[in-house]
């Protein structure tokens, strides 16, 4: 059983999440957030990441499908069978670079059905993050990975996309992305 996805309203939403204690990344307990965090990804077909606010809990956690990082991925659709990558963990991440080109972007959050909007963001972002096993790591996203970055860093901070985005509409998210 995944954990419940909350959505917009819940006050955990809203709350700038803590730190993990890097001593703790391999505690049963942070680790069964990393499975919950994985399980209710997974659950979605539309997902393509989960911050731990998302399950209502407030530590600095993001979780990157593995889809992502396959080139046959198109957002949007469910053409991923089997994924080819893991999912991405990132604990405690840090904005290391940031580009200031910036662009709009269409975007949805699980935590704010059924909306999307338009966002502007940097099309390339670094981020410096340890992994599930407390191996600190730097990965550098251009495109949509950057917008994931600057995505799920702001729910860490307590900010919804809704609060960002420009022409707020209502969708089944079919023709979003396309």
């Amino acid at each position: 059983m995944s954990a419940e996805i909350v959505q917009n309203g819940h006050p955990v939403l809203r709350e700038i999440a803590k730190a993990v204690p890097i001593k703790d990344i391999k505690s049963e307990k942070i680790q069964k957030i990393l499975k919950d965090m994985s399980l209710a990804l997974a659950s979605q077909d539309d997902g393509v990441a989960i911050a731990a606010p998302q399950i209502a809990v407030a530590l600095r956690i993001f979780t990157i499908s593995g889809n992502v990082f396959d080139e046959e991925f198109a957002r949007g659709k469910k053409s991923i069978k089997e994924k080819k990558h893991g999912d991405v963990v990132c604990i405690n991440p840090v904005f290391t670079k940031i580009s200031k080109d910036r662009k709009l972007m269409p975007e949805g959050c699980l935590s704010v059905r059924p909306l999307y909007g338009n966002v502007r963001r940097s099309t390339r972002a670094t981020i410096e993050a340890y992994n599930e096993h407390g191996v600190k790591f730097v990965l550098d996203g251009k495109g949509l990975l950057a917008h994931i970055f600057q995505h799920e860093i702001d729910h860490l901070d307590g900010i919804l996309f809704i609060d960002k985005a420009r022409n707020i509409h209502e969708s089944d998210g079919e023709n979003e992305f396309n």
